[in-house]
């Protein structure tokens, strides 16, 4: 086993460097009273990035990241793969692995982890490669399907679990049916928040239901108007990187914008977020210079895509289904239950794509019920 223990400790230079960037950064001009319709609005963007120059203080947020247990482990032949492993109370704990999507970061799931560890889960939360401490990949190829194999090995070779439980949103669902797929004798359960839309794609449009040809026409809609990041990053991601590796503005523009349209919000992002928890997961990304890399994973995958789209094999571990009404496009359940095993199917009363930072408690009440009815058999207690 080569994990070790991993303290986050950034430079002061590269936060006072920051601040000077933040300093005498060169604001656009902005249509008036568009608010949010062109992209990130200028008044609150301005606002964020005032207090990030001036009232964030990175080193209180670093103490409290710290307080959580951190560790690096080489996995899959030396990739380097930062991850929190909190252990939980009692002799018969579950394994369960949380993964983050984009763009945030392992601080998505931050306020759930007390919540789980109180009821007997080992929770460990991996930073995606090319995301937050993980190391950047230096070759091409970095898809869900290789992130999979990673995280296989860190929770059975590093970790010592013979078998655990997955949950994940966005790329977290993406990398957890990869699990499924590739290494299904180590799942004893899935808990997503979505469906990997593809899978449409593998059915002729006579075949679809009446709700799913509603999903698929609400995800063209979607892409029409709220894609374009995804294509931008899914076909060009190193041209757009030197733009928001150097400016941090052009970060912030590029990343809030998306906590303002998937999340429960109502108008106002600090209805959900406040400022610090915003700046918390920007900052990882600008101190890690990982916004580049984090987009190449929409590159790689769209490479990597099977051109059969004729058929799938259903994944039959059991699974269970988060819905939440503000996340990007909810999925109709008779689509969810043509891929996977669908036994727990949750339509939430409010939240959105960010569902581990606005509705914790809903999120963990809904991953605690769902392994209670799995009856986890007790070959899932620490191995080691």
């Amino acid at each position: 086993m080569s994990n070790e223990k991993f303290h986050i400790a950034i430079s002061p230079f590269i936060i006072d460097d920051l601040r000077e960037r933040l300093g005498r950064a060169r604001w656009p001009d902005e249509i008036e009273n568009s608010g949010w319709a062109y992209g990130t609005n200028k008044e609150y963007l301005h606002e964020l990035c005032t207090h990030w120059g001036h009232g964030f203080d990175w080193y209180e947020q670093q103490e409290y990241l710290n307080t959580f247990s951190h560790f690096r482990a080489n996995v899959g032949g030396g990739f380097g793969i930062h991850f929190i492993h909190e252990k939980g109370r009692g002799s018969q704990r579950v394994p369960l692995l949380l993964i983050h999507g984009y763009p945030d970061s392992f601080v998505r799931f931050l306020k759930i982890i007390p919540l789980l560890t109180a009821e007997g889960f080992d929770v460990v939360v991996p930073s995606i490669p090319g995301f937050g401490f993980s190391d950047r990949p230096r070759q091409p190829g970095m898809n869900p399907a290789w992130i999979a194999d990673l995280f296989a090995q860190l929770m059975t070779d590093e970790l010592g679990y013979k078998q655990f439980i997955v949950h994940g949103g966005d790329w977290g669902s993406s990398i957890a049916e990869q699990l499924a797929i590739h290494h299904p004798e180590l799942l004893s359960g899935i808990h997503l928040m979505d469906i990997p839309f593809h899978y449409l794609f593998t059915m002729r449009p006579e075949d679809l239901t009446q709700a799913e040809k509603q999903y698929l026409q609400a995800g063209r809609e979607w892409q029409m108007t709220e894609g374009a990041y995804a294509m931008l990053q899914s076909t060009k991601p190193q041209t757009l990187a030197y733009a928001v590796n150097d400016s941090p503005i052009g970060l912030a523009g590029w990343i809030i914008e998306k906590f303002y349209a998937w999340s429960d919000i109502s108008g106002q992002l600090e209805n959900s977020f406040t400022k610090d928890e915003l700046l918390t997961n920007l900052t990882i990304y600008w101190v890690t210079q990982t916004a580049g890399s984090a987009f190449r994973l929409y590159y790689e995958t769209m490479r990597s895509m099977s051109m059969d789209k004729t058929s799938f094999q259903k994944i039959n571990i059991p699974t269970a289904v988060a819905i939440f009404p503000r996340d990007m496009v909810p999925a109709p359940r008779v689509f969810a239950e043509r891929v996977f095993n669908v036994q727990q199917w949750t339509e939430m009363p409010g939240g959105g794509h960010f569902a581990a930072m606005e509705k914790p408690d809903l999120l963990a009440a809904d991953i605690i019920r769902w392994v209670k009815k799995l009856e986890v058999p007790a070959q899932l207690e620490l191995q080691h």
